[in-house]
């Protein structure tokens, strides 16, 4: 007999589930930006460690905000388009989202020394919102594989217990018990029990004699389909204080609260070419993934002029240390070709709909720290010229609590690298127009690169200065090939994507 949990309903929330299956991929949601931003900043590449002077240069170097000589407000919309292409088993394809988002908001207070001998000249008090990443998205990929999906639900079938099969008695329904029930129940053992629950239910694997589960789906090819919609934000406020020492030198520090919000649906379908043998012949698996929280970081920086046209910068930012939850709902539905009372095949379909969501319990996610260094030339008042440099240890990124996530720290530490990341930015006046243009390079936060490749971004605006106030705007093109599986275990055939970002934004700021 199993030992029952109390059951409130089909619909019951599920608090005390075991850790659910984060991956590396998880992590580095929260490790990476987008590099929003007024449009300035954007137009520029995000260097502007040494610049200063702008409401999303305090994210780089706080110490920027001190080179502000008035009150100044902005705020910032921008639209996106992504484009991905899909490379599955030697088939392409290709699925893109269009939207306009908002981007950041922020103001900055200037209050002056009166007393001309103080060692303090200003002190400078900011706040600033910014969408530090936009999750929307969608992802098709298409091929014909050999290697059925079905093989995800039998992995966890033969290894979840202790990597041992599941006593095949945990899976079948007792008399009075539902699926909705027992689903809840296994998750007391790990979601591997649930996985390999929803596969048994839907005829996609059976017991071999030997204790193992094997596969129900027969031999031949096998047209994939897989559908990712994603959708949410990663947002940050941030309080900074800086200021003017003596006529060379600024120090300043934010306090930034993140945000996040996601959704993942995730829809995988299978048919069997060959459906005129008995067997499976459709799988529809579909999983959809809900993640909110939010953390907190602090950063800490100085700039000094060496020169009057020459800055130095130098910044450093914590790790973010997140408070995550995540809810997960699954369905499976089924079609399997069958030998009737009249030796004749027929069709059965069998759908699984644990109707439930589990709600997991609350996990942390603490990100590496970074180190920037920046150096920038200033042409007087007809330009400038800037280079940033980041530095970011991936490997340092961490699941918590330890002894939970152990298994998936491991894989975090052995996959993951330190990366460098190069920025370079220019800008040119003329008059009250400024023209400008950027780049930016950063490594891949993996050893193996094929798992995430180099990302490259190029970028260039124009604004136009009405002598109070400004209207900027900018155009950033961002690209980054990686590889996906269809299915987290069981089956190890990679999708590679190319994910192409073109992204236009427009920035009105305001001097008082």
């Amino acid at each position: 007999m199993k030992k029952y949990l109390s059951l409130v309903s089909a619909l019951c929330l599920v608090s005390a589930l075991q850790a659910q299956e984060n991956t590396a991929a998880d992590a580095l949601r929260y490790t990476q930006n987008d590099f929003n931003g007024t449009a300035r900043f954007k137009a520029m590449s995000g260097a502007f460690g040494a610049v200063g002077g702008d409401l999303s240069s305090t994210k780089i170097n706080p110490a920027g905000s001190a080179l502000f000589n008035y009150n100044t407000a902005a705020f910032s919309l921008y639209s996106t388009n992504k484009k991905n292409r899909s490379s599955y088993m030697g088939s392409e394809s290709s699925d893109r989202y269009n939207g306009l988002d908002f981007g950041q908001m922020g103001a900055a207070f200037v209050f002056n020394n009166s007393n001309a001998e103080g060692l303090m000249k200003k002190f400078v008090i900011g706040v600033n919102y910014e969408n530090t990443a936009n999750f929307n998205n969608n992802i098709h990929t298409r091929g014909i594989n050999n290697n059925s999906i079905a093989n995800y639900f039998v992995d966890h079938a033969n290894y979840s217990n202790n990597g041992n099969p599941i006593p095949i008695e945990y899976l079948q329904l007792e008399k009075g018990e539902t699926i909705p029930g027992l689903y809840q129940y296994l998750g007391e053992y790990g979601i591997g029990y649930q996985q390999a629950l929803l596969g048994f239910h839907g005829r996609l694997f059976e017991q071999d004699k030997d204790g193992t589960y094997v596969s129900n789906v027969g031999a031949g090819q096998l047209i994939q389909n897989s559908l990712i919609s994603s959708s949410g934000f990663n947002g940050k406020l941030s309080a900074n204080f800086s200021t003017q020492i003596g006529e060379r030198f600024y120090v300043g520090t934010n306090l930034n609260l993140h945000f996040t919000d996601y959704t993942k649906l995730t829809t995988v379908e299978e048919r069997s070419i060959n459906s005129s043998n008995e067997g499976v012949q459709r799988i529809v698996f579909q999983n959809e993934l809900y993640t909110y929280g939010n953390g907190f970081s602090f950063n800490i920086g100085a700039l000094a002029k060496v020169t009057d046209n020459l800055r130095l910068g130098l910044a450093y930012e914590s790790p973010t240390w997140y408070r995550l939850n995540d809810e997960l709902a699954q369905f499976l539905r089924t079609e399997t070709l069958i030998t009737n009372e009249n030796n004749k095949l027929e069709t059965a379909n069998y759908v699984v709909d644990p109707n439930t969501i589990n709600i997991y319990k609350e996990h942390k996610v603490q990100t590496p720290s970074i180190y920037t260094g920046s150096i920038a030339y200033i042409f007087g008042q007809q330009g400038l010229i800037s280079f940033d440099y980041t530095r970011k240890d991936y490997s340092k990124t961490k699941f918590k609590p330890e002894d939970a996530f152990a298994y998936n720290n491991a894989d975090l530490k052995n996959n993951l690298s330190s990366t460098n990341e190069y920025r370079v930015g220019a800008e040119y006046r003329i008059k009250q127009f400024s023209i400008r243009g950027g780049y930016r390079f950063e490594e891949s936060p993996y050893k193996d690169t094929k798992v995430i490749g180099d990302l490259n971004s190029f970028s260039g605006g124009i604004g136009y200065d009405f002598g109070g106030s400004r209207l900027d705007l900018a155009y950033v093109h961002t690209s980054r090939p990686y590889s996906t599986s269809l299915m987290s275990s069981g089956m190890n055939d990679m999708a590679r994507i190319k994910t192409t970002d073109n992204n236009i934004g427009l920035t009105y700021s305001l001097n008082f």
